[in-house]
């Protein structure tokens, strides 16, 4: 039932982006996905199948529908439609090409064939802990830089990474600033690799930090702090923090050196 779900998803997008065309009011359309990267675990042709797969259903499952009319074959033996529920006519409504791709992307990680896994054959990798974030996920730049590639070389579609940041729980020190050098240094790998994008060629049009405040996080509330601006949720005080200067240079000098 979860899969046909997707489906049902994927219908409602059809039929959304088509009602909002229809209003003429509609210059660009587009929309922005979760996305991770995906890095095989070692050479073998296995390993880097199956790590195909685990791109297909993790990044594609709702792409690919929208601006090809069909499913990325992400399961073992190919994706069973009869399966999602697809019914005649269902991909026609299904297609409805965007103008422009929205990239939502934190993390990525090395995955496996699993021969126990007969959906989509594949695992994540067991690896030595590298470096993460406070929400327990990998810092890896360069899951960013390949996965706009990807995207762009599949689709030659502008992007927009609509969400990028780190939760870290820092908080105000004595002197009421809030040093958070850890989201400084994620934040300027990560847009180093955006930059890398650019400089190779794909057409990326902006980026997006999550976020510009610590605020409510979806089923962890006010667990997690993305914020480059510390909230005392008790107070409601607001507190730049060393990531928010920053940023705010970053943006006054167009940039910086990488």
């Amino acid at each position: 039932m979860a899969m046909r779900a997707t489906h049902i998803v994927n219908l409602a997008q059809g039929m959304a982006a088509r009602a909002m065309r229809e209003t003429g009011k509609v210059e660009e359309l587009g929309t922005a996905f979760s996305m991770s990267g995906a890095t095989p675990a070692s050479k073998s042709e296995a390993d880097k199948e199956a790590t195909e797969r685990r791109f297909a259903f993790a990044n594609l499952w709702f792409l690919e529908p929208m601006q090809n009319g069909r499913y990325p074959d992400a399961y073992v033996g190919g994706t069973d439609l009869e399966r999602l529920g697809v019914e005649p006519g269902d991909m026609e409504i299904v297609k409805a090409p965007a103008d422009f791709i929205g990239i939502n992307l934190y993390t990525g990680g090395e995955y496996e064939h699993d021969p126990q896994d007969p959906n989509l054959g594949v695992r994540q990798a067991r690896r030595e802990p590298g470096e993460r974030t406070d929400f327990g996920w990998e810092v890896r730049p360069e899951a960013l830089y390949d996965v706009i590639m990807r995207i762009w070389n599949d689709y030659k579609l502008p992007i927009y990474v609509t969400e990028n940041g780190a939760s870290y729980d820092d908080s105000p020190n004595e002197d009421g600033e809030v040093p958070d050098e850890r989201r400084v240094s994620f934040l300027e790998r990560y847009i180093a690799q955006v930059a890398r994008a650019i400089d190779e060629g794909a057409d990326v049009r902006g980026y997006y930090l999550w976020s510009l405040m610590d605020n409510f996080e979806w089923a962890f509330g006010y667990e997690h702090r993305f914020g480059i601006t510390y909230v005392d949720f008790k107070t409601q005080k607001r507190t730049i923090k060393q990531s928010g200067y920053w940023y705010r240079d970053v943006i006054a000098n167009s940039g910086f050196r990488y």
